[in-house]
């Protein structure tokens, strides 16, 4: 089974092209013109062990917000797309992820509902990056790449103070957890209703 899905996504404020295999080596490239969510992006895909080339224009002249999230949508487009039917797959994952005085905790269904509780009260901070990673646009990501990855998604800070570190803590528990749920262990739809 080849668990694999290219997305592209076009539209008159950004052109974004996502290649991802589920079953890969967590080599994870990304280009959206947003040094910042690019290292985020490649946090993910490294984390969760996928092989992921992500490819964006956008109208950074007017604001990043167009593009963090139509990123976000075109890669949960692509994770939807590669998972499949969900036979066999492990759905669910949860951990608490450091990065040094930050912790945030991840938890997430492939339920085939797209629902996120955000629990993240940032600290004050100056954008992250040139040009300008407003750390507001992190909820945006997560959000938009959960609702169209089609998946269940809590993520609650439980401590932090440097704000790069809580990002990082998230996408990287993010990908994580996407590794640990989307592995197949089994033959079976995990679910009592026979759909995901």
């Amino acid at each position: 089974m080849t668990r694999q899905a290219t997305v592209r996504r076009t539209t008159a404020e950004t052109s974004v092209r996502v290649d991802l295999a589920l079953d890969g080596a967590g080599d994870a490239v990304a280009r959206t013109g947003i040094p910042f969510y690019d290292h985020m992006l490649e946090q993910v895909g490294k984390h969760a062990g996928f092989d992921l080339r992500i490819e964006a224009t956008g109208d950074l002249h007017i604001d990043t917000h167009h593009t963090v999230e139509d990123v976000g949508i075109a890669l949960g487009q692509a994770i939807r797309d590669a998972l499949g039917d969900k036979v066999g797959v492990r759905r669910f994952a949860s951990g608490m992820f450091p990065l040094d005085e930050a912790l945030v905790a991840v938890a997430l269904d492939l339920s085939g509902r797209p629902f996120v509780v955000w629990e993240v009260a940032m600290p004050e901070c100056l954008p992250l990056g040139t040009p300008p990673f407003d750390p507001q646009l992190a909820e945006h990501a997560v959000t938009s790449l959960a609702t169209a990855a089609a998946v269940t998604l809590h993520v609650t800070l439980q401590r932090g103070r440097n704000v790069h570190h809580i990002i990082e803590a998230v996408f990287k528990g993010l990908g994580r957890c996407l590794r640990d749920a989307v592995r197949v262990e089994g033959t079976t739809l995990p679910s009592t209703k026979g759909a995901l």
